[in-house]
Formats: C-alpha cells, structure tokens, sequence
C-alpha cells in the first residue's frame, strides 16, 4: 500500500512487500523543509489576508488587541509588521487643540455614494460590510477615492480633545493608483443611529451564524441606502496617518468627523457580539504624532475668511 509522500509501507491484512523502502535522511530533511515553507506560507498568506481589497480587516487575524499579539507585540508577529513599531506616521491620534491648524484651503468633504447590494462579514478583529459593487466615492484634494468597505471599531480608536467615543466608523476609499484614504465618524452614546437601524436583524443573523460556530461569517444584507452617512459636515480634521491593524502601512489620508453622532448602548453591542471576546474591544491605542500636522476645514470659518477677503476688495 502507498501512505503519505507516496512511500509504501507493510499492510497488516496483505503479505509482506519487500519492495518497500524508507525515506533517506536527504529526503525527510527535504520533506521537513517543505513542510515548514507551508508552514510560514500559510502565516504569510493570513496576515496579507489583513490588507486585502479592504486593506485593514481579514479572515484568519494572527494578531490581537492584549497579550502577546496585542498591539505593543504586532511588529513582532511578522517581518511586514515592522511599521507597527518603527513608522513614524502611525494612526489613531489624539486630536489635540494645540496641534491643530486651520487650512483655508480645504474644501467642504464632497461625498456621493450609492444604494448599493453589500454583506456583512464577521472579520474576527471586526464587524465589516463589504460592497459587491460601486458604492460611491470621495473627493479628497482634487483625488477620487472608491468606497470599498466599512467597519467599526469599539469604543473609538482616535480620540477627540483627549475624550475616546463609544464607537468609530471607518470608511475605507481607494484610488486608482493603490493609495488608500479613510473617513471617520465618531459615535457617542444616544440615540440610534440611522444607518445601523437598517441592519439590526443582519447583525443579529451575524451573531447567530458566529454562535453555531462559524467564526466568518457572512450575512447578505442586499440593496443598502448610504443617504444617512453621506451627512454634510461643516468641520472636519485631516492628517496623514496609517492603516490601524498591521501591516501599518503609512500614507494613508485620514479625514475624521468633527461632530461626534449617536448611537444607542443597543447598537455597540450588537457590533460587539459577533465577535470573541478577545476582539469586542478592538482600538489600537493612539500613537505618537511625531510633528505632524493635523489641519482643520470649518465651514464657519472659511466663510468669516471670505467675507473679511470682499470687504477687503471692497475698500480698495
């Protein structure tokens, strides 16, 4: 009979082979190398998993939130993890008053997506919805970003004048050439929150789908009306940061909401409870700025800016 790595071996019922043969030490030094390249293919592939099409969430997470795959060790958990501890442009921040500047320049956030067909997918770091089609995209400094996909995080990964919020939406756009920009929203506890509303029983499908034991689960949610979070917003904080689970990859444009919305104590524990109890409180902890500039639009303020500019003409 033939066994594994096409070696054959003596079966009990049938005579002796004696053509039968065991492996030379080349040959189990080769398989035992092989076996480990698999090996360290397979991590390599889970933790790419992590940026994918998404760039931030995956399937088969090998890093965590606390102990040894917590963020302080992520850099350790593999050689394209390096940024998470030696990049000096990381993400989240704390958004500091003194460490704001305001850019006249900046433009209202210009925002148009779409109803489109999405699905909920349980990424075992996090709750994401994942559009099977065009979603809408994003102007950011005369550059065109696709919504690819969004999730959350619990509580808030950026804080806000050193306050942490309950929740936090990532709105994860990508351009053309690769290059990633990220739209956050800040959520305190209150009312409910529109968008969400809409996907309750989703969420509790996801939970249940997890608690039959499948650790990825998907949930079709269909056709899905975006109008709740395409909300105008007159102010807003910018800076250049980088993806918050590894591989940290930098350069990434971030735009963070400056009005904090509401969701209800409800909703934060529906987006918790698909997920092990390892990854319900899934923020990185806020990284050093490290003399970046975080600029801010209000849309007050470039008004006041261009009425004082008129009078200005006016006078002259």
């Amino acid at each position: 009979m033939v066994g594994e790595g096409g070696y054959k071996y003596q079966s009990q019922s049938g005579p002796v082979n004696h053509e039968q043969r065991f492996p030379t030490k080349q040959e189990l030094k080769y398989k035992k190398k092989k076996k480990m390249m698999m090996i360290k293919l397979c991590f390599l592939a889970m933790a790419l998993l992590c940026v994918g099409p998404a760039n931030a969430q995956t399937q088969g997470v090998v890093f965590g939130y606390g102990g040894k795959n917590g963020p302080n060790q992520w850099a350790h958990l593999n050689p394209h993890f390096t940024k998470c501890a030696a990049g000096k442009l990381q993400s989240p921040i704390d958004i500091q008053r003194r460490q704001i500047f305001y850019n006249q320049r900046l433009e209202s956030l210009h925002r148009d997506y779409h109803t489109t067909n999405a699905t909920l997918v349980n990424h075992v770091c996090n709750v994401a919805m994942i559009f099977s089609e065009e979603a809408g995209d994003v102007m950011i400094e005369n550059k065109n970003y696709t919504l690819v996909q969004m999730h959350w995080h619990t509580p808030s990964e950026h804080h806000l004048h050193g306050v942490r919020y309950a929740a936090e939406l990532h709105m994860v756009h990508q351009a053309k050439d690769g290059s990633f920009a990220v739209v956050a929203s800040l959520f305190k506890i209150g009312t409910e929150e529109p968008f969400l509303a809409q996907m309750k029983d989703k969420l509790v499908k996801l939970k249940e789908e997890r608690s039959k034991g499948n650790q990825t689960a998907q949930v079709e949610v269909g056709k899905i009306d975006t109008r709740h979070i395409e909300r105008k917003t007159r102010k807003y904080f910018r800076y250049i940061g980088s993806l918050t689970t590894p591989p940290c990859s930098e350069n990434v444009s971030w735009t963070i909401l400056g009005k904090a919305r509401s969701m209800s104590m409800e909703q934060v524990e529906l987006l918790r409870s698909p997920l092990d109890t390892s990854y319900k409180n899934n923020s990185r902890p806020c990284q050093p700025l490290n003399g970046r500039r975080v600029e801010m639009f209000h849309e007050l303020a470039n008004k006041y800016e261009s009425g004082n500019k008129k009078k200005k003409t006016q006078l002259n």
